[in-house]
């Protein structure tokens, strides 16, 4: 199956910019929000996230700093697939100063799939405190979940099938433009099981 461009990069920047949005209003401003990306992609969307609440708050006179409650969460050693997968690399996780306690976190990453992905991020993100509630956003949204979890947030809902394979590539990891691209093989570079 040849490769089909979902999302170019404008879409992307909508969705992000949507995203920020629905965070503000779901928790009436960004005072107790903390959001922590998933790595890889998750980070920088987080980050991207981050300054667009930054911008919508400025928009309406407040100032906001993004490295205040914007960081990263590393899942590694709390995925359930270690004895699968060789452990490549992990990421520092970066916790906001003023920590998660009594806070709502939302979790951010590309693709939902599976929820194993989550779960682990659920299971790390106790370890670290216990935050007021726990949201999560999404870039894309597959379906096929194992796990009953599901986003509140999500800039595209994609239906798949399982033999079909959802890349997102960012700039700031891939390179060149942002690009959700579909395709019909499963497992090359890009995409993580989730």
């Amino acid at each position: 199956m040849a490769e089909r461009i979902v999302l170019q990069s404008d879409d992307v920047s909508r969705a992000l910019m949507r995203i920020a949005h629905q965070i503000l209003e779901v928790n009436q401003g960004a005072d107790d929000v903390v959001l922590l990306g998933i790595p890889t992609r998750g980070v920088p969307l987080a980050r991207r996230i981050g300054a667009n609440i930054a911008r919508i708050a400025a928009m309406e006179g407040a100032e906001v700093d993004p490295a205040a409650f914007v960081g990263a969460l590393d899942i590694t050693m709390y995925r359930d697939d270690l004895r699968r997968r060789p452990l490549t690399q992990s990421h520092p996780t970066e916790i906001p100063l003023g920590g998660i306690d009594g806070k709502v976190v939302v979790l951010v990453d590309d693709v939902l799939f599976s929820g194993r992905t989550i779960r682990a991020a659920l299971d790390a993100t106790r370890d670290l405190g216990r935050p007021r509630a726990v949201q999560l956003a999404v870039l894309v949204d597959r379906g096929h979940r194992e796990l009953p979890i599901r986003a509140d947030f999500v800039g595209k809902n994609l239906p798949s099938a399982r033999s079909e394979r959802i890349s997102v590539q960012l700039h700031e990891i891939d390179g060149g433009d942002d690009a959700v691209i579909i395709s019909g093989r499963e497992g090359a570079a890009g995409e993580e099981p989730r």
